[in-house]
């Protein structure tokens, strides 16, 4: 089975903000935006990118595809590393161009490919007219090297 969704085009402003139509909203790249967010602390675990097929994955199995643009391929999230996110709820915004995924974040809780629980470990920090990253501490639950190495 593959699942279809419901094309925007036709809808009007009021359908697509106010209906029960799921019409998701891909841009010239074919790609949605989605936060990916933990259930239970609703921790920012990652920022991805879905294409149809992905989404459609996504939601006929219930564990987190993505479309890599990096790669240039689907990416079943976890399926290298064995930290798959199982999905328990997905959300659209009001005109339906973004995503918000809570997931139950499987094996040792790490979301990033860094190790890490989530993505987003590091802080911008201003100083006098410069920006610099700093680390917030989030330590690495697993060594890329070791899972990621061929």
């Amino acid at each position: 089975m593959t699942l279809t969704f419901t094309d925007p085009a036709p809808l009007t402003h009021g359908q697509l903000e106010e209906g029960t139509a799921f019409a998701p909203r891909f841009d010239a790249n074919g790609l949605v935006t989605v936060v990916t967010v933990e259930a239970g602390s609703n921790e920012v675990l990652m920022l991805a990118h879905m294409n149809a097929k992905a989404l459609a994955l996504t939601l006929e199995t219930g564990i987190a595809h993505y479309w890599s643009r990096s790669r240039g391929k689907l990416w079943k999230k976890g399926e290298t590393s064995g930290e798959l996110q199982e999905v328990v709820e997905l959300r659209t915004d009001c005109d339906q161009d973004a995503l918000v995924m809570v997931v139950n974040q499987t094996g040792r809780g790490a979301a990033c490919h860094t190790g890490r629980k989530s993505c987003f470990y590091r802080r911008a920090v201003v100083t006098g007219d410069s920006v610099t990253l700093q680390d917030t501490g989030l330590p690495k639950l697993f060594d890329p090297k070791q899972v990621y190495s061929a």
